[in-house]
C-alpha cells in the first residue's frame, strides 16, 4: 500500500457518495457526537477539568479520530471508522479525580505506546488470526445488544418520540426503500422533538476555544489505573469489535495496521489531554452495514462522511457542544438502536449458524451482555477471553479442525492488503 492507492480511492470517492453512504456516515457521526460526547463532558466535569481543558480533550479525540478514519478508509478502501474508546472514556471519567491532568496524559501516552508495540511487532495480528470467528461475532452481539434494548427502553421513557421513530422506520423499510429508513426515522422524530420542545439548550459556554497542549508526567499509580486498562480496552473492545464487524461483512481488515494507527492516535491525543484516538467499533459497524449501500466496495465513502463531520465537530467543539447536550437522549438511543439492527442480526447468524465453537460463543455472548468489569477492563475483552477458554475446555477438537484459513473472505488481513 502507498499513496497511489489513496489517490485512486479518492478519485473514485464521488461515484460512491450516494444517499445511503452519506446517511450512514451521518448517522454514525450523530451517534458518536452525542451520547459518547456527553460521557466525556461528564467525565471532565467530575474530574475537575476547566472548560478549556474539556474542550481540548473533545477536540483531540474527534479531530484526530476523524483523520484516522479518513486515512484508513482511503488507504484500504474499507469502512474503518476512527473515533475514540467509549468504554475508555468511562474508565478515564472515573479516575480523573484521583490524578492530575498531566499524570493522566502520561498514562494515555504509555497506553498508546503499548498498543503501537503490539501492532508493530505483529502480535495482535497473530492473536486475532486464531480467535474463532463465532466467538468474536457473539462478543459483538453481546457488546452491542444494549443499543437494541436501549431503543425499547426509550419507548417507555418517551413513547411519542421513540415510538414514532420506530414506526417511521418500519413504514420506510416497507414502502419507501429508496430512502434509508434510519434517515427517515431520525428526521421525523427530531422534528417531533423540536415541536414538543424536547431540545433544551443548556447554559454551557459557547465560543471558539483553541486546544491546549498538556505536558505528560508519569505516575506509577496512573499507569496501573489508566494506561494498562485503556490499552486493553482499545485492543479488546474497539479494535476487536471493528475487526469482527468487518470480517462478518466479508472484508479482510488490516489488523496490524489498525492497531498501529490506534497506538499512534493515542500518543498524539495525549499531548492535548485526550485519552485515545483509535478505531471505532460502533461507528465502523454502522458504516459497514447494509444500510451503507449494497456494494461493499463503496461503503468506505460512509467513513469519509463520518470522518469529516468528526473533524468539524472537534474543531468547533466549543461552539457545538451546547447543542449536543440539548438533543434528547431518547432520540439518540432510538436511532442508534435502529441503525444497529442489521449488524446485530448478521452477527447473530454468523455466531450461531454452525455447530463449531457454539459453547464458547454462548459464553462470549452472555459475558459481553453482562457488562462486567474486572481490573477496570470492560466486558468485551473478557467475553473473548472467556469464550476462548470455554471452547478450549469443551470444544478443543474444533480448534484442531478449524478451517478459518480456507475462507479467504473472512480471514483477517494481517498483512494489510485491500479486501
Amino acid at each position: 500500500m502507498n499513496d497511489k492507492n489513496v489517490r485512486s480511492n479518492l478519485r473514485d470517492l464521488p461515484s460512491h457518495l450516494n444517499l445511503k453512504t452519506v446517511s450512514a456516515g451521518t448517522i454514525a457521526a450523530i451517534f458518536g457526537c452525542t451520547g459518547p460526547a456527553l460521557i466525556v463532558i461528564g467525565g471532565a466535569a467530575s474530574g475537575g477539568l476547566t472548560h478549556g481543558q474539556a474542550i481540548s480533550w473533545i477536540f483531540s479525540i474527534y479531530f484526530f479520530g476523524g483523520v484516522l478514519g479518513l486515512y484508513l478508509a482511503l488507504r484500504y478502501r474499507q469502512p474503518i471508522a476512527g473515533a475514540f474508546s467509549i468504554p475508555g472514556a468511562v474508565l478515564v471519567a472515573g479516575t480523573l479525580s484521583q490524578f492530575s491532568l498531566n499524570e493522566a496524559a502520561g498514562a494515555y501516552l504509555l497506553a498508546g505506546v503499548f498498543v503501537l508495540f503490539l501492532g508493530v511487532t505483529g502480535l495482535i495480528g497473530k492473536i486475532m488470526h486464531w480467535i474463532p470467528i463465532p466467538i468474536v461475532m457473539a462478543m459483538i452481539v453481546g457488546a452491542m445488544i444494549r443499543f437494541g434494548t436501549d431503543m425499547i427502553v426509550a419507548i417507555e421513557v418517551a413513547p411519542i418520540i421513540a415510538g414514532t421513530a420506530i414506526f417511521v422506520f418500519l413504514l420506510s423499510s416497507r414502502f419507501f426503500t429508496s430512502i434509508p429508513p434510519v434517515v427517515s426515522a431520525f428526521t421525523v422524530s427530531a422534528f417531533l422533538a423540536i415541536v414538543l420542545n424536547q431540545f433544551q439548550v443548556g447554559e454551557m459556554q459557547s465560543s471558539f476555544i483553541l486546544p491546549q497542549l498538556v505536558a505528560p508526567t508519569f505516575s506509577l499509580d496512573a499507569i496501573v489505573s489508566i494506561a494498562i486498562p485503556l490499552a486493553l480496552l482499545v485492543i479488546g473492545a474497539e479494535n476487536a469489535q471493528a475487526i469482527g464487524v468487518l470480517m462478518e461483512q466479508k472484508y479482510k481488515p488490516p489488523v496490524n495496521s489498525m492497531t498501529i494507527w490506534s497506538g499512534i492516535g493515542g500518543i498524539v491525543t495525549s499531548f492535548f489531554g485526550g485519552h485515545n484516538a483509535n478505531i471505532a467499533g460502533s461507528m465502523t459497524a454502522i458504516c459497514a452495514s447494509d444500510e451503507a449501500g449494497e456494494k461493499k466496495e463503496g461503503r468506505y465513502a460512509a467513513v469519509i462522511v463520518n470522518g469529516l463531520i468528526f473533524i468539524t465537530f472537534g474543531l468547533l467543539a466549543g461552539v457545538v457542544v451546547p447543542f449536543v447536550t440539548a438533543m434528547p437522549g431518547v432520540l439518540i438511543a432510538t436511532v442508534a438502536g435502529l441503525a444497529m439492527i442489521g449488524v446485530l442480526l448478521s452477527s447473530l447468524q454468523t455466531a450461531f449458524s454452525e455447530r463449531k465453537f457454539q459453547k464458547g460463543a454462548f459464553f462470549a455472548l452472555i459475558i459481553a451482555m453482562s457488562g462486567i468489569s474486572f481490573f477496570n477492563i470492560s466486558s468485551p475483552f473478557w467475553a473473548i477471553i472467556g469464550g476462548v477458554v470455554v471452547s478450549l475446555i469443551l470444544e478443543k477438537e474444533h480448534f484442531q479442525s478449524n478451517t478459518t484459513d480456507d475462507d479467504e473472505l473472512t480471514k483477517p488481513n494481517v498483512e494489510g492488503e485491500t479486501a
